[in-house]
């Protein structure tokens, strides 16, 4: 009797070159990691006391989703991704399901962007940004010499369009606006026609507007945007109490633990406003190296891309990087009051177990990357 072949036996190579492993980005990911949990466990003391009696509370959740997601990252870097190309399709269909279903959920502060899962709450959305990165990834390789076609250039759009359209819809904009901004970038790198590039930009502008317009409250944040200081303890009071923060740090900040925006004064300080908490505690020179971390990974993350002996694992590496490091530039310029008020969370930073687990999958793709580069 024929043995049967598991399909998944070759995904795991037999002999892997660490001299090719990046170590160095590796080792600027686990100490981002590292940096967020003890900036976590900060800005989450308060309300983890408040809310649960525990000021560790959050801490501890988000360590075990972080060692977990470590682990998911290290699998990921090592397995052979090219051999799992052909469930890239089952992949994306899945992650529109969750989509779907995710607009049926009970809502969560005025929104459905969770599914209960009991452990935890999965933030579909988050789930979106690697269905995007692998498959934009697998179109464009698959598609290189005809993305100059109309034809070719729109397909992936009608697709990461229709997820972006359901994420909306919970109502989300920011993380369609950073798949959408992605998108446009990564097509463009690879060799879109531009004009081609502002028919889906002209349409999406159009759309935001029409979102923005359907719903008072995001008028209400654009205003607050342009004008925080008109109404400082009223719609502008997050934005106010975040620069406060932020300004408060100075050069060298209140020291670790030492921040006083924290103890319930700047909502959301332990999610999407994180970064004030730790600009107030190290100051403008420890953000430095904060956003100095970022740069420098994407750096690697481009360069990994560029020597990659696979097309398919550089579109890849490229596209992840972009998400991870354009998430952390409109989250700090969020929090800056540089745009709009959004819920974006700050990459490794923020709480979360969706967001932890999706910025190390991410992470993973690039290291595959980087164990694969060309050997030169």
């Amino acid at each position: 009797m024929k043995k049967r072949r598991d399909p998944f036996s070759s995904v795991f190579p037999t002999k892997i070159n660490f001299r090719f492993f990046d170590y160095q980005l590796f080792t600027a990911i686990i100490i981002l990691v590292i940096t967020g949990l003890s900036f976590l466990y900060s800005s989450s003391s308060a309300i983890g006391i408040s809310r649960f009696n525990d000021t560790a509370y959050y801490f501890k959740k988000q360590l075990l989703w972080t060692m977990g997601s470590v682990g998911i990252m290290l699998f990921i870097s090592f397995i052979e991704i090219e051999k799992l190309r052909r469930y890239i399709p089952a992949v994306v269909i899945f992650v529109i399901i969750l989509l779907i279903l995710t607009l049926f959920m009970p809502k969560i502060q005025n929104t459905r962007r969770w599914i209960p899962l009991g452990f935890m709450n999965l933030q579909t959305s988050e789930l979106a940004k690697i269905a995007f990165a692998l498959f934009i990834s697998d179109y464009i390789d698959r598609n290189f010499s005809r993305l100059k076609n109309i034809k070719y250039f729109l397909k992936p759009i009608f697709i990461i369009g229709f997820m972006i359209f359901l994420i909306a819809l919970q109502p989300d904009l920011g993380t369609p606006a950073l798949i959408f901004g992605s998108a446009i970038i990564i097509l463009f790198s690879y060799g879109a026609n531009l004009i081609h590039i502002l028919i889906p930009f002209i349409i999406g502008v159009i759309g935001a507007a029409i979102e923005i317009i359907r719903h008072p409250y995001r008028i209400g944040r654009i205003k607050t945007f342009l004008s925080p200081w008109d109404d400082p303890t009223g719609k502008s009071f997050q934005l106010v109490q975040s620069l406060v923060a932020i300004g408060s740090g100075w050069w060298l900040g209140k020291g670790p633990g030492n921040s006083i925006m924290k103890l319930n004064y700047l909502p959301e300080s332990h999610t999407d406003f994180i970064f004030p908490i730790i600009a107030e505690e190290i100051g403008f020179i420890g953000v430095a190296g904060i956003v100095f971390a970022f740069v420098f990974i994407f750096m690697k993350g481009y360069k990994i891309s560029k020597n990659s002996s696979s097309s398919f694992l550089s579109i890849l590496s490229y596209s992840s990087v972009l998400i991870i490091t354009a998430q952390a530039l409109f989250n700090i310029a969020m929090t800056a009051g540089l745009v709009p008020t959004k819920g974006l969370p700050l990459p490794f930073f923020s709480y979360g177990g969706s967001s932890i687990i999706t910025n190390m999958i991410l992470s993973g793709f690039i290291l595959n990357a980087s164990l694969r580069r060309k050997r030169i």
